[in-house]
């Protein structure tokens, strides 16, 4: 589920696509994000059909490396990597869309990345709605999208919704979609990053758990040792998991 890719080969991939104006779908999955595979098959069957599926969390890279020999010495943390491809969106004149989280966290976002980029091209940023869009909203978007010149996207929706949305608008824009997790809460300024010595040795939820426990505390209380647990076992052998899920019925909350 969880693809063995770093920042050089995601910028690559993602830069190559929005100069082709290839459709490309992607997620930055943390363990909160994988766990909501492991325990909807449906949406892990969203999550196995997406382009690529970045390890954004240290204990998936550990993971991967442990299961897998991965090579991996670093994570592809989602807000870094946004950070990263707008840098090289301005370098290389592609313009980018955001999509996701409030209006005025938004222009905090347009106003910090400016300062770093002056010549980044911002071809449009679009608030969530918080709620369900309609079939004439969801197509609607994608054409505002479309004919604003982006040639990529990034989506701020929170997990799961963001990966549901880059699945289900996958077919509808010819530019690469991004699921960047938290990326627009700490690009906008609302939260601070964790300190980097805190991040290396993976303990970046403890840091956020701290500054957001009535949001955070569900994911951090059973989808942490569930995670730790299920790793344990497949590393020992005492237990395989099926990757295929299942297709989804009908289409969920992305909006």
């Amino acid at each position: 589920m969880v693809d063995e890719i770093d920042y050089e080969g995601a910028v690559e991939y993602v830069t190559r696509a929005a100069k082709e104006r290839q459709a490309r779908s992607l997620s930055a999955l943390a363990v909160h994000g994988v766990m909501t595979g492991v325990f909807d098959k449906e949406h892990l069957y969203r999550l196995n059909h997406l382009d690529v599926v970045l390890p954004d969390g240290q204990p998936v890279r550990w993971a991967l490396n442990l299961l897998y020999r991965s090579p991996l010495t670093a994570r592809c943390y989602g807000p870094k990597l946004t950070l990263k491809l707008c840098a090289r969106a301005e370098q290389e004149g592609l313009p980018v869309f955001f999509y996701g989280a409030t209006q005025w966290m938004l222009d905090d976002m347009r106003k910090n990345l400016l300062k770093e980029h002056p010549k980044l091209m911002i071809a449009g940023m679009e608030p969530s709605k918080f709620r369900r869009l309609n079939a004439r909203e969801k197509i609607e978007l994608a054409d505002r999208i479309r004919s604003s010149g982006a040639t990529m996207l990034f989506v701020g929706l929170g997990c799961p919704r963001q990966e549901i949305f880059v699945y289900e608008f996958r077919d509808l824009l010819p530019m690469p979609a991004l699921a960047v997790g938290a990326a627009f809460t700490f690009v906008s300024g609302e939260l601070p990053h964790a300190p980097l010595w805190i991040e290396n040795i993976g303990m970046e939820w403890l840091f956020r758990f701290c500054t957001e426990p009535g949001r955070l505390w569900r994911h951090h209380v059973f989808h942490n040792p569930a995670y730790a647990t299920l790793v344990t076992l497949q590393l020992l052998g005492l237990r395989s998991f099926d990757s295929n899920g299942v297709p989804p019925r009908s289409e969920l909350r992305y909006g």
